[in-house]
C-alpha cells in the first residue's frame, strides 16, 4: 500500500483525531503514515507574535510525540502538499475539514493541484462541523438559543480512539520549527496536546463545579483557559464535552453552562461558513450606516484604551492582562469591547483586529463575531440601548477589586470603595494612574443617538 499523507492544521493532536485513523486506515497493516505542517505565510504573517509562540510550541510536541517524523515546509500549501505526494508516493492526503473563509478556498486550490490523489476530509475542529445544522426549512440559524437546541438535540459522537502504534514514515527531511517569538515579557500557557490535556484535567477536576457562577468573576480563577488549545486542535470539544457530561448530577448545571461556550464557538463558526463577509462587514447590513469617530482624537483613545490607560480601572485591568498574557476574561472582553464602540465610539472591527494581533487564542469566526454582539451589528445583538458602565461592572463582577489590582499596581493601596472609581477618592486617583479619559455617562447618550439615527434611518 502507497503510504497516506496526514496534514495538520487545527488539530495538533493525535487523540480523538478522526482524519489520523483515515489516513491509518488508508495505509494498511504495511504502509506508513507522512505526518506534514505547513507554515503557510497567509495565516502566519497576520498572526500576532503569542499565537506563533503558541503555535510554534504545539509544533514542537507534535514533533516529539509522532517520534520526530512530523514534516514541516513553509510556503504555499497548494505547491507544498502536492510536492510532498510526489516525493513519498502517497496515495491520499488526510485532514480535518476546514470551515474558515481562507481555509476552505485554500484547500480547495491543493485539491485541484493534486490532480488524481484525493484530499479526504474527516471530521473539523468543531463539535458540530459547521454548514451542518439548519433550521427546518434549511435556512442557517441566525440566532444562538435555537441554534443551541438543534445542538444538543443532535448530540455528539463520541470521541475517536487514540491509535495505538502510528508507523510514522521515517527517513524524510523534517524541516525546521518556525522561528521564536520575541513576546515583550507576555506570559503564554503551556502549549501541545499534554498541556491541553493536563489544563483540562486540572480544570474539570477541580473548578467545573463552580463554573456556573465563577466564570464571571475575573478575579478568581473559575475559568477552562481552554480557549487557545480549543483554537489549535491540541484537545477536541467533543472530548470536552463527553468527558463533561460523564461527571453526573452534580455537576449538572456547571456542566450545561460549560458545553453553552462550546456551543457558542459552534454557532460563530456556523455564522461565518454561511456569511463569510461578516469577518469584514456588519452582520446585520443596516448597521453599516453607524457614525464612527475618526481622526486624532479617537486615534489618542484608541491608544489610551490599547494601553490600559483610560481611567476605568475594569477597562484598563482588561487591556493589561491582555498584554500580561495574551488573553482577557470572557467577561472583560464584553466591557473593554463595550468601551471602545460605545464610549469612546472606535469602529468594532478597529477592536477586534487588535484583539487579534494580541491574543493567544485569536479565533476569526469567536472574535469577530464576539465582538459584533457588542457592537449590536452581529447575531444575538446586544440590545441597541445595553452599553456597559465600566464601574458597575467592576463592582458587581470584581467586588473587592482582586483582578484590578492584580493587574494595576497603582490601586493595590486604593481601598475597596475606591478601587472601580479612583477619580472619587479624596485627592482624586492615585499618583501615575489617569483620570477617566471621557465621561461614561455622557457618551452613552451619544451613543444611543448613533443607534437612533441608524434605526430610524
Amino acid at each position: 500500500m502507497p503510504p497516506a499523507l496526514v496534514w495538520f492544521r487545527r488539530d495538533l493532536r493525535l487523540s480523538d483525531h478522526p482524519a489520523l485513523l483515515a489516513a491509518c486506515e488508508a495505509a494498511g497493516p504495511e504502509g506508513t503514515v507522512v505526518p506534514l505542517f505547513v507554515v503557510d505565510p497567509r495565516l502566519w504573517e497576520p498572526s500576532g507574535p503569542p499565537r506563533r509562540e503558541f503555535l510554534r510550541n504545539c509544533l514542537a510536541d507534535l514533533r516529539e510525540q509522532t517520534g520526530g517524523a512530523l514534516v514541516i515546509r513553509s510556503g504555499d500549501p497548494a505547491r507544498l502538499v502536492p510536492d510532498l505526494v510526489r516525493e513519498t508516493g502517497a496515495g491520499s492526503v488526510h485532514v480535518s475539514a476546514d470551515a474558515g473563509v481562507y481555509g476552505r478556498a485554500r484547500d480547495t486550490a491543493v485539491e485541484q493541484a493534486l490532480g488524481g490523489v484525493a484530499l479526504v476530509r474527516t471530521g473539523s475542529p468543531y463539535g458540530v462541523t459547521p454548514g451542518r445544522l439548519t433550521k427546518d426549512d434549511g435556512t442557517p440559524f441566525k440566532v444562538y438559543s435555537p441554534f443551541a437546541r438543534a445542538w444538543r438535540a443532535r448530540g455528539l459522537h463520541g470521541p475517536a480512539p487514540r491509535p495505538d502504534d502510528v508507523p510514522w514514515a521515517a527517513g524524510l527531511a523534517p524541516g525546521d520549527l518556525p522561528p521564536a517569538q520575541d513576546l515583550g515579557g507576555t506570559v503564554l500557557p503551556a502549549a501541545g496536546e499534554r498541556a491541553g490535556r493536563d489544563a483540562w484535567a486540572q480544570f474539570r477536576d477541580q473548578r467545573l463545579l463552580g463554573y456556573a457562577s465563577a466564570r464571571n468573576t475575573p478575579g478568581a480563577d473559575g475559568t477552562s483557559r481552554l480557549s487557545a488549545h480549543l483554537k489549535y486542535g491540541t484537545v477536541h470539544p467533543r472530548t470536552l464535552s463527553a468527558e463533561a457530561q460523564r461527571l453526573g448530577e452534580d455537576h449538572s448545571e456547571a456542566v450545561d453552562k460549560f458545553v453553552g461556550e462550546l456551543i457558542w464557538r459552534d454557532f460563530y463558526a456556523d455564522v461565518l461558513w454561511h456569511r463569510p463577509e461578516t469577518a469584514r462587514e456588519p452582520f446585520n447590513p443596516q448597521m453599516t450606516a453607524m457614525e464612527y469617530d475618526t481622526g486624532p482624537v479617537a486615534d489618542e483613545h484608541f491608544a489610551a484604551w490599547a494601553q490600559g490607560r483610560t481611567g476605568y480601572p475594569i477597562v484598563d485591568a482588561g487591556m493589561r492582562q491582555l498584554h500580561g498574557e495574551a488573553y482577557v476574561h470572557n467577561r472583560v472582553r464584553m466591557v473593554v469591547a463595550s468601551f471602545l464602540v460605545k464610549d469612546l465610539h472606535v469602529d468594532w472591527r478597529r477592536g477586534a483586529r487588535y484583539f487579534l494581533d494580541h491574543l493567544v487564542d485569536g479565533d476569526l469566526a469567536s472574535n469577530h463575531h464576539g465582538w459584533q454582539w457588542v457592537a449590536g451589528t452581529g447575531t444575538d445583538p446586544s440590545p441597541y440601548y445595553r452599553v456597559f458602565n465600566p464601574t458597575r461592572q467592576g463592582q458587581q463582577f470584581d467586588p473587592d477589586g482582586a483582578y484590578v489590582r492584580r493587574w494595576i499596581p497603582e490601586l493595590r493601596d486604593v481601598p475597596d470603595r475606591y478601587v472601580h472609581e479612583p477619580w472619587t477618592a479624596p485627592g482624586g486617583p492615585p499618583e501615575g494612574y489617569p483620570a477617566p479619559i471621557v465621561d461614561h455617562a455622557e457618551e452613552r447618550q451619544v451613543a444611543l443617538a448613533r443607534y437612533q439615527a441608524v434605526r430610524g434611518a
